[in-house]
């Protein structure tokens, strides 16, 4: 069915989309500010305070809240990610009005110094765990390098250093100035009363203020590089590379999404093809990461170290290859895959509910499924020449990580 929009008084705008035939409802409340928006010195403070909403409201303390979420019966969680910060949960259709109140109660967290000082170290043992995590670190070194100096450079969960120079008043300033109306948006799909869905949020949300105009985000500017992590600890070499690509608002989006699978789609594209058929590399990807304003060309692979040095030659011979153009036919098949599974996922109400609540973030109206698969669909030969000729891969930043590799840590 097609989506429906609605924007409330105070800013702040609902998104909501029925699927008749599904079991359950999905409910997400998201909120324009991630690490993109940080201060260097403040960096994590958004993921930071999504652990903070569950640590109590300003109704109920920690243990009513999540006895109350956990009586919903359905999956309740929450994620931060450079732009956007999200709470959601999925139940039964009847219990929607009920998750819209207990999940806006969220966005209204207490924020005590006590709450804050035993969460840091939950946040501070997640920072090391993932430092355990090659891709990750690789990831977060990757966006330092392209981004230098730049909120998109930034780590989502932040450094040791950053997080442990918060204060739980830095976090009481940086809700006020973020957690605004006008920021927020509330996606809804499944199975559920449109009706008592909007009247429910109307409800939880009539009293929450706008904030002063939203600033535009810091213009981007990148570097290029080449560069490497030495690691003697691992036993696998990791290999990234990323580029500019088209931004969430531009047209240009659907040919990189079809772009990136063609090249680096789990099944059948090139890379695929080239280096994980014959069993070279273990991993090989890419992927169109539209953000606000900008977007990027990021891939991927993983193999053993003495398989790198190919790998890394057939995966950047893969990228300049595409100057030479792309046959009809493995663009209908990148296509076809692309429209299936957009048609299966769609299935899915937290599928839909997250699709709708993070592009409400960057567009006034979210398109619906079958906009999304007709934008797939009409991506010409002509589309993907013109994307290469926008975005030729360059300038890019390559970044190494593995036992062999030389370069700084």
């Amino acid at each position: 069915m097609p989506v429906s929009h609605h924007h409330f008084e105070n800013g702040l705008s609902l998104f909501t989309e029925p699927q008749p035939g599904a079991e359950t409802a999905a409910v997400g409340f998201f909120v324009r500010v991630g690490s993109r928006d940080e201060a260097p010195a403040e960096m994590g403070a958004s993921h930071f305070l999504e652990h903070m909403a569950f640590r109590g409201t300003t109704h109920r303390d920690a243990e009513d809240l999540n006895r109350e979420l956990d009586a919903l019966g359905g999956q309740n969680n929450a994620f931060t990610s450079q732009e956007i910060t999200a709470f959601h949960a999925q139940v039964m259709p009847a219990d929607v009005p009920r998750a819209v109140a207990l999940l806006a109660e969220l966005l209204e967290p207490a924020l005590d110094d006590e709450a804050f000082d035993l969460e840091r170290r939950v946040v501070l043992e997640e920072i090391e765990m993932y430092e355990d995590r090659p891709a990750s670190r690789l990831q977060d070194a990757l966006f330092e390098r392209h981004y230098p100096g730049h909120g998109l450079g930034h780590r989502v969960l932040g450094t040791p250093e950053s997080v442990g120079g918060l204060t739980a008043e830095h976090l009481r300033r940086y809700f006020r100035g973020n957690y605004t109306a006008d920021r927020i948006r509330v996606a809804i799909a499944g199975r559920f009363d449109p009706g008592k869905a909007h009247e429910a949020v109307a409800h939880a949300t009539h009293a929450w203020s706008p904030g002063p105009a939203t600033p535009a985000r810091a213009p981007v500017h990148r570097a290029s590089g080449d560069d490497a992590i030495r690691d003697a600890g691992l036993n696998r070499h990791y290999f990234a590379v990323i580029a500019p690509g088209p931004s969430a608002q531009d047209p240009r989006r659907y040919a990189a999404r079809v772009l990136a699978d063609l090249i680096g789609g789990e099944e059948g594209s090139r890379l695929y093809w080239s280096l994980l058929e014959p069993g070279i590399a273990e991993e090989a990807e890419l992927a169109a990461l539209p953000h606000d304003g900008t977007g990027s060309l990021l891939g991927f692979a993983a193999a053993a170290p003495e398989a790198a040095d190919e790998v890394e030659r057939v995966f950047l011979e893969t990228l300049d290859a595409l100057r030479d153009g792309i046959g009809a036919d493995e663009l209908e098949r990148a296509k076809c895959k692309l429209a299936t599974a957009m048609a299966v996922q769609a299935e899915s109400p937290v599928i839909r509910m997250t699709e709708l609540g993070c592009q409400g973030c960057y567009l006034a109206a979210p398109p619906d499924r079958d906009e999304e698969i007709a934008g797939l669909r009409a991506v010409t030969r002509s589309d993907i020449r013109e994307l290469i000729e926008a975005y030729p891969f360059a300038p890019r930043t390559l970044l190494r990580l593995g036992p062999t590799v030389t370069g700084e840590g």
